[in-house]
């Protein structure tokens, strides 16, 4: 930057000598030589340009870059709780668009700012060195152009928030509408949503163009300014020449330091909208990384060293945020290698429950004590290692078999990879599809169907082997022939295994050694199957409903 800044206040710097002596004296070999150190001046500030934007876009990129891999990491490890509060729209449109335009005030306006303010900083040393009264005229001038800019600058910051927190809605109506795609089609809603998205193009257009009318402003602001500092120069360095005080040299020398001077100036006032842009998207950014997780372990964690024995439930209650109580007081015991399961209607809280086992969320009252700990001393790496989970929507990456099973252990073998698909039951359909374990399903398993993802789930909790089970809806969403044979995949890896089942179908939990009946976020009835239905409650009447009766 700063030879830049030095060869571009050279050209100006040589003037006085080209006009005062070469061209009265008509000497043509100095010319020529003149002409020579212009051209080297030219060749060293374009290596140096060169140079400096190279570095310093590397720096720049290399900044974003960290603070995308610290954005990523704070994402990744928030809490669920983070993810219910944000749209994944608006998430999305931070890491993309806000960090877009943070790169290029990082990149851009930064690098930008340290070469234009070297390069007036020279052209000034040089308008002073020639005539000291005239530069600090200029000088004077030239900043006054920064009142404008600073009063448009706040009111760019305002219409840049805005418009990052709509293009956040606008991402994550897009993202709803790809993902309920069918359901678009199936209800022949594809005009009505074109026209809402007409309307939303429309709504972030004003502020849109509002910023570019801000933008707009600063040219010809920038540019009336230089005007009257370079009539005022001229009209007064004319004078001083016509009365004898200034040679012609430098005159044209001021004058063309004055001239180049303008051209960073005016840079400088466009880096100032660009700056306030990454000033806004940075601040969104920082908002999240400064956002500390509410699940963390303790100063002193206690890592697990064996399978856990017991899981404790005393009087424990949640609520999501300031809503309803969602777990009342609930009290329970599960012990090493029983299956236990809990039913009740849609909204009691079964879900919940499973959740705060792996920690998830932390209880509002009460405590989960794990072989008598409570489950917030213990290092969260060590406890969800003892955990396998399998959901109704189990989500699968956009990778082949072979990945998405070997995420339950990535130090697995291929030999106990193939295994673990051979227990689910998926084995068979790998091998014919076109590239058997290296066959990629798509975003979100779409190119396979409900009850392959599940076996995939299935291998993928095999894989891991954890002692403790989590089976969240595993079967509720498939047909019956389906259920069969996930049925059959779970048996095989409830086998030895302390496992806790949610489910409405009740034929699935039988056999469970304890049944647990909730219903508005408390425990009614609990015991085996065939206990319950001979109390003849909550149980036996979703029973009978269940049966046809």
């Amino acid at each position: 930057m700063l030879v830049a800044a030095a060869s571009t206040a050279a050209f100006p710097y040589f003037l006085k000598p080209a006009f005062d002596f070469i061209f009265q004296n008509h000497d043509k070999v100095d010319l020529i030589f003149f002409g020579i150190c212009i051209f080297v001046s030219f060749i060293v500030k374009g290596m140096a340009s060169y140079g400096e934007s190279f570095i310093m876009t590397y720096i720049g990129q290399k900044i974003v870059f960290d603070i995308q891999e610290r954005l990523f990491e704070r994402l990744v490890k928030a809490d669920l709780s983070f993810f219910n509060d944000h749209h994944s729209g608006d998430l999305l449109s931070r890491f993309s668009n806000d960090v877009a335009l943070m790169r290029n005030a990082v990149s851009t306006t930064i690098s930008g700012l340290g070469k234009e303010l070297m390069t007036f900083i020279f052209l000034v040393g040089l308008m002073v060195y020639r005539d000291a009264v005239l530069a600090i005229f200029a000088c004077v001038l030239f900043p006054s152009a920064l009142i404008p800019i600073i009063l448009l600058g706040r009111k760019m910051k305002k219409i840049v928030s805005y418009t990052q927190s709509s293009l956040g809605s606008f991402s994550s109506y897009l993202t709803q509408i790809f993902q309920g795609i069918r359901i678009v089609k199936a209800y022949n809603s594809e005009e009505m949503e074109v026209n809402r998205m007409r309307q939303k193009i429309a709504d972030l257009l004003i502020p849109i163009m509002k910023s570019t009318k801000i933008k707009a402003l600063l040219h010809p602001i920038s540019e009336c300014i230089a005007g009257i500092a370079i009539i005022s120069v001229l009209i007064y360095g004319g004078m001083q020449v016509m009365d004898g005080y200034k040679t012609i040299g430098d005159l044209i020398s001021f004058l063309g330091a004055l001239l180049i001077s303008y051209e960073p100036v005016r840079r400088l006032t466009q880096l100032s909208a660009n700056a306030q842009e990454g000033l806004v998207a940075a601040s969104r950014i920082f908002d999240i990384i400064d956002t500390e997780p509410a699940i963390r372990n303790s100063s002193t964690p206690i890592r697990i060293a064996d399978q856990i024995n017991i899981i404790k439930f005393e009087g424990v209650s949640f609520r999501y945020g300031s809503s309803r109580t969602i777990l009342d007081d609930i009290s329970f015991e599960i012990k090493k290698g029983q299956t236990v399961a809990f039913v009740g209607r849609s909204g009691s809280g079964k879900s919940t429950l499973l959740n705060l086992i792996p920690r998830f969320h932390d209880t509002i009252s009460g405590k989960i004590l794990v072989d008598g700990t409570d489950i917030r001393d213990l290092d969260l790496i060590s406890l969800r290692h003892q955990i396998a989970l399998v959901t109704q929507e189990n989500i699968l990456f956009d990778a082949s078999f072979y990945d998405n099973i070997a995420y339950g252990n990535r130090e697995a073998s291929n030999t106990e990879i193939i295994a673990a698909a051979k227990s689910a039951l998926a084995d068979d359909f790998i091998r014919k599809s076109e590239d058997g374990y290296q066959t990629l399903v798509g975003e979100c398993g779409i190119r396979i169907s409900g009850g392959q993802r599940q076996r995939i789930a299935i291998a993928r909790a095999m894989l891991k082997n954890a002692p403790i089970l989590l089976l969240d809806e595993a079967t509720s969403s498939l047909d019956v022939d389906s259920e069969k044979s996930v049925q059959s995949a779970l048996d095989t890896l409830m086998k030895n295994r302390t496992t806790i089942i949610v489910t409405h179908r009740l034929s699935s939990i039988v056999n469970a050694d304890l049944i647990y009946v909730l219903e508005e976020g408390s425990i009614k009835e609990s015991g085996t199957h065939h206990q319950l239905i001979s109390l003849g409650g909550i149980y036996s009447a979703l029973w009978q409903t269940q049966n046809g009766h």
